[in-house]
């Protein structure tokens, strides 16, 4: 079988079970009929960008990047939405104040949303200056952004 067809399978198998060690991959894939070795394992867990992440029982499973970062992006998502006081719009510019001390993690946050109209952002303790393009995309950001909470 194909290394492709192999690799899908192994993320098939890691989405499914907790897949804490490569012998563990090796052996799930054997029933699914894949003959292989941990070294072939191991360079597709490279090659798929695997990662090691704990579980609630304290014990490690594998997982895409992928996975991890949409986990911290929603954790992200909820410090927004309990953080945000306040949104206004300032010609090109949107004026976020959040509680105090929460900006950096707000402005984070707000990056992970990937929106073109922002040229940059400025944080201090409980601001944010959102620096958009123009008028019309700082409008479109602060919409998006009360969308959000």
């Amino acid at each position: 079988m194909s290394r492709t067809s192999r690799q899908s399978h192994i993320l098939q198998i890691i989405t499914e079970n907790d897949i804490e060690t490569q012998d563990e991959l090796v052996e799930a894939l054997s029933l699914a009929g894949y003959q292989t070795t941990q070294a072939t394992i191991s360079r597709d867990i490279k090659e798929l960008g695997l990662i090691k992440t704990l579980t609630p029982q304290n014990t490690y499973k594998y997982v895409t990047k992928q996975a991890v970062d949409a986990r911290i992006s929603s954790k992200l998502m909820n410090v927004l939405r309990e953080a945000v006081i306040s949104i206004v719009v300032a010609q090109n510019l949107v004026v976020v104040k959040v509680i105090d001390d929460s900006a950096s993690v707000v402005s984070n946050a707000l990056e992970q949303l990937s929106m073109p109209q922002v040229v940059g952002m400025v944080a201090d303790r409980n601001t944010i200056l959102v620096i958009c393009i123009n008028d019309l995309n700082a409008v479109e950001v602060s919409s998006k952004i009360q969308s959000l909470l």
